[in-house]
């Protein structure tokens, strides 16, 4: 199974500023100096094996939306964020013509994890099937407002796909999409769910918009064994762990301590950080890997946790 993600910013897509872009620029020219850089092999081998990633890349902007690929010829997406814009575009040029079906499970209705629909083109081209799963009961409503007056200017009924609401029941096991699937709803202003995969003995945590506080014991354990033995725990760890507990606690989102105290005890294996801070820049998103790290690493016991922070374009395989 492959996971790719299109988008990773939490509450508001985030564009790279042009004094972002300058001081990358500063900084790469600066470690160039006196490297003899003089042919394009040696520049590149420079800017992929010696630049920090911060300066050669970026974590990207774009709302919550994430690709699982089982194989096959179906697509499974977690959230219609600004990142299924990217996505339906790759698709749409991947597949020349040919309708797909697409599987979609979603968190919630927020509209940073909405707002790539009206601009997902597969809804646009009949043939399409668009399966939309949810746990609210407003699940279909909130896709129909948002697609027509005042907000945009197609209305969902022009849309050529055919779409589908599927409604789920938290905490139960249901076969979607190839994978076994498990919806268990989270800490946040309007409820969100979270979503267990597991497909040929692997197994995927999507938690994001969430708030773990630890604080209540049973529902610690609950989120403990929802991530048991996950090969991947997507998680929102969107602040610091001063500002969950402080001027944003029940702001809906968690830190990333806890994410790596909820792996810890899951006996998860892969953390990755997700739903970004929306003020936050790629220098400070690398230093807050870079903690998030070393806390892993001085609070482990016998389970090391594999740490990582998402980006745009990010793949893993498991």
């Amino acid at each position: 199974m492959r996971v790719r993600f299109w988008g990773t910013r939490g509450s508001i897509p985030t564009a790279t500023t042009s004094a972002a872009i300058r001081r990358k620029l500063v900084a790469a020219l600066t470690q160039a100096v006196g490297r003899g850089l003089d042919t394009p092999e040696r520049i590149e081998a420079f800017v992929d094996n010696e630049l920090e990633f911060a300066i050669r890349h970026t974590y990207g902007g774009n709302s919550s939306c994430v690709q699982l690929d089982p194989g096959g010829d179906a697509y499974v997406l977690c959230d219609f964020g600004s990142g299924a814009r990217a996505f339906g575009n790759h698709v749409l040029a991947a597949r020349r013509g040919v309708p797909g079906v697409y599987h979609v499970f979603m968190s919630h209705t927020h509209w940073d994890h909405i707002m790539g629909f009206p601009f997902f083109m597969p809804a646009y081209i009949p043939g399409n099937v668009i399966t939309i799963y949810g746990c609210h009961a407003w699940l279909e409503e909130a896709f129909r407002r948002q697609n027509g007056a005042p907000s945009f200017p197609v209305e969902f009924g022009q849309l050529g796909a055919e779409i589908r609401f599927v409604r789920l029941e938290p905490d139960r096991p249901y076969d979607l999409a190839g994978f076994r699937v498990r919806a268990k709803r989270q800490h946040h202003t309007g409820d969100s769910y979270g979503y267990r995969f597991e497909r040929a003995g692997r197994a995927l945590v999507y938690s994001t918009d969430s708030e773990h506080k630890l604080d209540d014991l049973a529902e610690t354990q609950a989120f403990v064994e929802f991530f048991r033995d996950a090969d991947l725990v997507i998680f929102d760890a969107q602040y610091s762990l001063a500002e969950a507990i402080s001027i944003k606690e029940d702001w809906g989102h968690s830190s990333n301590v806890v994410g790596v105290e909820l792996c810890q005890l899951a006996r998860a294996r892969h953390l990755v950080m997700f739903h970004h801070e929306p003020t936050y820049d790629d220098d400070k998103l690398a230093a807050v890997l870079a903690e998030t790290r070393r806390f892993e690493a001085i609070t482990r016991g016998e389970h090391p946790v594999q740490v990582s922070s998402a980006w745009d374009g990010m793949e893993i395989d498991l």
